[in-house]
């Protein structure tokens, strides 16, 4: 025991009692936060499997609802811990709730905000506005969705960007993700040029294209979308596999001007002159 000078008294021993007494249960209780997270990750996971081959739901959609389980799952861990954590050092929680309640009706005002996201974030799921792996346009951004949350939705920016962007300010959802796509591709020709020749190439580029396994229909020649200053805008279209639109406008800009170079049909070009005196 150990004696200070003012009269109070440590009994190291009864300290040393408590502390293994609380710190053995404090220690059980994290090992067995610890195997409880990725033991009931695993079930959620296979359970979603499991639904995924039953009601046959959508890959898309069975790794949106995976996502969003696990997100709930972590904070109820968290909660759970937080309770049986005072239930260890005997500390009732029923006083620090009540306490909590006063500092929430406190603050109350400004979590309005945080109840916005839920209930935006609740509806979006429930009306499948977006799921995980959509190619979307929201609140300025756009990207593919890599997570949808209770409070925040993320969205991966094409340079690598990871955009978090509260429920609340979802207001408009564009999904490019739905249903089949559109490939475009407008090309320019001379005045010059003998107009039939070129849409003829264009003609059997698009041919070409259209056993690519990528395109459900076309691509076609549409002909003259417009007559520009130094061009002759011509134009071409094809209906695509989902978000395979971009890849095939490329491959179909390469082999038209392959075809030009070689039929030797120039694209216009803006030309600087200068003039000496």
């Amino acid at each position: 025991m150990f004696r200070l000078e003012d009269g109070f008294q440590i009994d190291w021993g009864q300290l040393l009692g408590i502390v293994l007494e609380y710190g053995l249960k404090i220690i059980v209780l994290i090992i067995g936060l610890l195997i409880v997270y990725p033991l009931g990750k695993k079930i959620i996971s296979k359970t979603l499997n499991r639904a995924q081959n039953n009601q046959k739901l959508s890959a898309a959609r069975i790794q949106t609802l995976e996502k969003l389980l696990l997100n709930i799952f972590s904070y109820v861990i968290i909660f759970l811990f937080v309770v049986m954590f005072f239930g260890i050092i005997e500390q009732p929680i029923g006083p620090l709730l009540a306490g909590a309640g006063v500092v929430g009706l406190a603050i109350g005002f400004g979590a309005q905000g945080l109840v916005s996201d839920i209930v935006t974030g609740f509806f979006i799921l429930l009306e499948r506005q977006i799921d995980v792996g959509d190619y979307i346009t929201v609140a300025s951004y756009d990207g593919i969705v890599e997570e949808i949350g209770l409070r925040t939705t993320q969205i991966r920016g094409f340079d690598g960007t990871l955009h978090f962007i509260p429920n609340r300010e979802i207001n408009s959802v564009s999904n490019h993700s739905r249903g089949n796509m559109r490939a475009l591709v407008d090309i320019g020709v001379s005045y010059d040029e003998n107009i039939d020749q070129a849409l003829g190439i264009l003609n059997n580029v698009c041919n070409q294209f259209q056993k690519d396994e990528r395109f459900i229909d076309g691509p076609n020649v549409i002909g003259v979308q417009e007559f520009g200053t130094t061009q002759i805008v011509l134009r071409i279209i094809g209906k695509t596999v989902n978000n395979e639109q971009w890849g095939a406008e490329r491959d179909i800009r390469k082999a038209i001007l392959e075809a030009f170079d070689e039929h030797d049909i120039k694209i216009p070009h803006l030309q600087n002159v200068y003039i000496q005196k």
